[in-house]
């Protein structure tokens, strides 16, 4: 690998093009060229587009060193032939409606009290290493841990809190589920027959929906089953799903580690490889699923001090400042 490839690695931003790099005053400034992968419509996903130009767009990212970093990236414009709309494309690895990478900031908060207790720059174990200092300084007890199924997470708690439980986000689980759902949609697209096509298209958000929330005005109910009924793979994926949701509707922590154990081996039975691989994840994480017995705790309190981070973002129309940032959260 490339020193230069590297160095975007370091920072968050692997797969742009390099078209210009200086230092001035502290800061390191690198011009960037957004990759070919984002011309798609950023509504739709359709990459019939038609390119408008681009425009500059200002990011933040870890720093080089001692140096702050700005990302300069050419963004570009792109007219969608299906949505008929001119959009900035989606930039990948960069936070939407903000001017930073998702690398940029790690942030770590007290649960019971919702406070920002650290904010750390990269990613991974590293971004944490000041954390964890301060935390052993504190000589805090720390029970339970709410992270997402990350392995840099997973081991980071492991190495610095051993004798907390950790508690894998159920949300996230849901989420890499749908996500597995989506993946699989998408294959038996491409290999459909054109009926199979018809019925398929525009089946996404249909899918992911919860069944309550299927608006019969539309007819979405049953055109749903309809395209359950046209495929087996699909509908065994779909009902798995929704299955999935009763890890955390169990009495006990005991019939909800003999569920979990039941549906890895329903998921196998089919056949379906994305059912496979998700089965093998939940199994690999089994304790930390089952530790929300213990500690119902999630990462959603964090999610939404996210949100709230992006609305003092948008707000003050970006902070050129990051250690002011970091100062006003």
């Amino acid at each position: 690998m490339t020193t230069e490839s590297e160095l975007y690695k370091s920072i968050g931003v692997r797969g742009y093009s390099s078209l210009e790099c200086w230092r001035k005053d502290g800061t390191f400034h690198l011009r960037l060229a957004a990759p070919a992968s984002c011309y798609r419509c950023p509504q739709c996903g359709n990459r019939d587009v038609i390119r408008r130009g681009t425009v500059d767009r200002i990011v933040h990212a870890p720093r080089i060193g001692m140096d702050r970093t700005l990302l300069l990236i050419q963004t570009p414009r792109l007219e969608c032939r299906r949505c008929e709309r001119v959009l900035n494309a989606v930039l990948p690895n960069v936070v939407p409606k903000c001017n930073y990478t998702k690398s940029f900031a790690r942030i770590v908060i007290d649960w019971i009290t919702g406070a920002i207790v650290f904010v750390g720059e990269g990613k991974g174990q590293n971004a944490l290493n000041r954390f964890w200092k301060r935390l052993r300084g504190s000589k805090a007890k720390i029970k339970a841990v709410a992270t997402d199924m990350s392995s840099a997470y997973y081991a980071a708690v492991i190495k610095n809190l051993p004798n907390a439980k950790q508690v894998f986000d159920r949300f996230h689980i849901v989420k890499l589920m749908n996500d597995k759902l989506t993946q699989l949609r998408r294959e038996l697209q491409r290999e459909a027959e054109v009926m199979d096509k018809k019925v398929l298209k525009g089946l996404r958000w249909l899918l992911l929906k919860h069944p309550e929330n299927l608006d019969e005005s539309r007819n979405e109910r049953i055109r749903l089953q309809e395209a359950l009924d046209l495929n087996k793979s699909l509908a065994t994926a779909y009902y798995l799903k929704e299955d999935l949701s009763q890890i955390w509707q169990q009495s006990t922590k005991a019939l909800a580690a003999k569920f979990l154990t039941d549906w890895c081996r329903r998921a196998r039975a089919t056949g379906i490889k994305v059912l496979i691989t998700m089965a093998n994840t939940l199994e690999g994480h089994r304790n930390g699923i089952l530790n929300w017995y213990d500690y119902p705790i999630s990462t959603g309190p964090l999610e939404g001090i996210n949100n709230k981070i992006g609305a003092i973002q948008r707000m003050a129309f970006g902070y050129k400042d990051k250690d002011y940032f970091i100062a006003k959260l």
